[in-house]
This record gives structure tokens, C-alpha cells and sequence, in this order.
């Protein structure tokens, strides 16, 4: 059964965009991805600021093979996990499958954290308005503003 997810995907090292454009482009049943959000880091050391993305699939995997795709991604990065809220070339979180809930050490779906970050919550408005929560108060540009590719 096909079923809507998201997935959160971020980078803060190297090549920011190059690492979420490859990430989304091998990532399975894509139908929609946001625009793209830079954002200060949240939590952990000091670090560089972040490009997020949010990525829409129609899927009928599990949350757990969602979780296998979304490692597969950071290891292509050369994801290197030093440091909890550190740095990284890329982070691919599952943060919703419709109709799934997993609670788990390793996997939690919902993303626990997801109603709680802006980062997440604003491409994810573009993509399932539903999702949001009637409470949420959009920071505004001086927490999450939109970034654009360069041009080459």
C-alpha cells in the first residue's frame, strides 16, 4: 500500500547544496521536495548554519526501511556521527509516514522533535499544510530564510 511520507534532510559541511542534491536524487518514490530553508544550528557546538530541505514520497515502505535509505544517503556524504547536534555533511531524518507510528531506541516516527523545530516545520508547510500544527508561529527570516541555489 503507497502511503505519503516525509523525510528532513540538512548539511552544514562542505558543499551544502551539493549534498542535499545528490541525497534527493537518489532517494526512492519522490514526489515532492520544498524549497530550501538556511537556518542557524539548534542545539550542540558552535557550527556553521544549515540548508534544510523536506522531501515528500509515495512509498510503501516501512519506517524502518525508510531509516535504511536515510543512512544509505549519509554514508554517500561521508557522514562521520563524532558528535550528537554536530556538524555534518548530511542528516536525512524520517519524520512522518502516514498511518505509522514506531517507537523504538533507534526510530521514532513521528520525529519526536519535528513539531518543535522551524526548520523542519516551514518546507514541510509547502508540502503537507496538514501536518502543521494550528499553534505554530512562524519565526519569521531571522531564524529560517530561503536560500537559493547558485547559479551555474
Amino acid at each position: 500500500m503507497t502511503r505519503r511520507a516525509f523525510l528532513g534532510l540538512g548539511s552544514n559541511l562542505g558543499d551544502r547544496w551539493a549534498h542535499l542534491n545528490h541525497a534527493i536524487g537518489r532517494l526512492p518514490d519522490v514526489v515532492k521536495v520544498s524549497s530550501i530553508w538556511e537556518t542557524a544550528p539548534v542545539g550542540g557546538p558552535d557550527q556553521d548554519n544549515y540548508l534544510n530541505v523536506v522531501v515528500q514520497l509515495a512509498t510503501d515502505r516501512t519506517a524502518r526501511q525508510l531509516l535504511a535509505v536515510c543512512r544509505e544517503r549519509e554514508e554517500e556524504a561521508e557522514r562521520i556521527r563524532a558528535e550528537r547536534w554536530g556538524p555534518r555533511t548530511l542528516d536525512v531524518d524520517v519524520l512522518w509516514i502516514d498511518g505509522e507510528r514506531v517507537d523504538e531506541h533507534d526510530l521514532v516516527v513521528p520525529h519526536p522533535r519535528m513539531f518543535e523545530r522551524a526548520f523542519v516545520l516551514i518546507p514541510l508547510r509547502e508540502l503537507a499544510p496538514d501536518l502543521i500544527p494550528d499553534h505554530f508561529v512562524d519565526p519569521g527570516p531571522e531564524v529560517v530564510w530561503p536560500w537559493t541555489p547558485p547559479v551555474e
